[in-house]
């Protein structure tokens, strides 16, 4: 039977100092993720020239081709700048502010057109500065007005399982799994954001082809506790007529010692007033 389609999750956030971390959105309002930023910034002693706020080199056009919502969700940050590949403006505004895809609204079109992104910073960044350096380049070449406020919404709440935690963190130094098959690696925010994309997939029912999400997304928040890094096999066999959602909450107590709950919550949502479909030339 064909598996779930996809390929190794991995937001690449190399060196992100423990500050950065503390001020991570864990789905409470009191806990915006984009308010803390600039404090944040100051905190780490991390200085800019007077023209930055902006990436030394950026690039950003429209895909020559459009490959579909079951790709198009890959950004990388690394310290030296961020990178996208077939994304859309609603993923890489949610990126710029750390948060998930179906926490921006907007216009229909920002989660159908793709674009190709390649930045550099002028020095080695923390992950809260090139946040705003993303903001800074999206309202800049989209011309991106955007405004935030709180809903209250449908949710998953990723908990830890009565049963006891099956998974510890990798240790310093440690590399990731490259053993083959779909792993995930990254903190669990990240493991969240993962989830919530594949619980969009419905039940297969073809088993000659890979499934593919699209389905209605539902924000997954962390309330684990967990910290540090995970590497975790994240391959789901699929079964004929059963959703994402079910096996993920059959697999996660079994092999990880995690489960979901559902419920409502508040949720920060960024609502995008008003972009261009056509970025600035580079």
């Amino acid at each position: 039977m064909a598996g779930v389609q996809g390929r190794r999750f991995e937001v690449t956030d190399p060196g992100e100092p423990e500050a950065a971390h503390e001020n991570r959105y864990t789905g409470g309002v009191s806990a915006l993720r984009w308010i803390p930023l600039l404090m944040v910034v100051a905190s780490l002693g991390w200085s800019q020239d007077p023209n930055s706020g902006a990436f030394a080199v950026a690039s950003v056009k429209h895909s020559d081709r459009q490959i579909g919502p079951d790709y198009n969700n890959k950004v990388a940050f690394s310290p030296t700048g961020v990178t996208g590949k077939n994304i859309t403006l609603q993923w890489l505004v949610a990126a710029a502010y750390g948060v998930q895809q179906t926490q921006v609204r907007g216009p229909n079109w920002i989660d159908r057109e793709e674009y190709e992104l390649a930045t550099r910073a002028a020095d080695p960044a923390p992950r809260a500065v090139l946040n705003l350096m993303l903001q800074s380049l999206l309202e800049h070449r989209f011309e991106l007005k955007q405004h935030q406020e709180t809903r209250e919404m449908r949710v998953h709440k990723l908990v830890t399982d009565r049963s006891g935690l099956k998974i510890q963190p990798t240790k310093e130094g440690d590399a990731a799994n490259e053993t083959g098959g779909h792993r995930f690696h990254g903190d669990m925010r990240q493991f969240a954001d993962f989830l919530a994309v594949q619980l969009s997939i419905p039940a297969a029912n073809d088993p000659t082809k890979p499934a593919i999400g699209g389905g209605p997304m539902v924000p997954v928040l962390d309330r684990t506790g967990l910290t540090g890094t995970f590497d975790i096999d994240a391959g789901i066999k699929l079964e004929l007529g059963t959703d994402l959602f079910t096996l993920w909450r059959r697999a996660l107590p079994e092999r990880l010692g995690l489960r979901l709950e559902t419920g409502r919550d508040h949720v920060p949502v960024i609502v995008i007033d008003s972009a261009s479909k056509i970025p600035t030339p580079n």
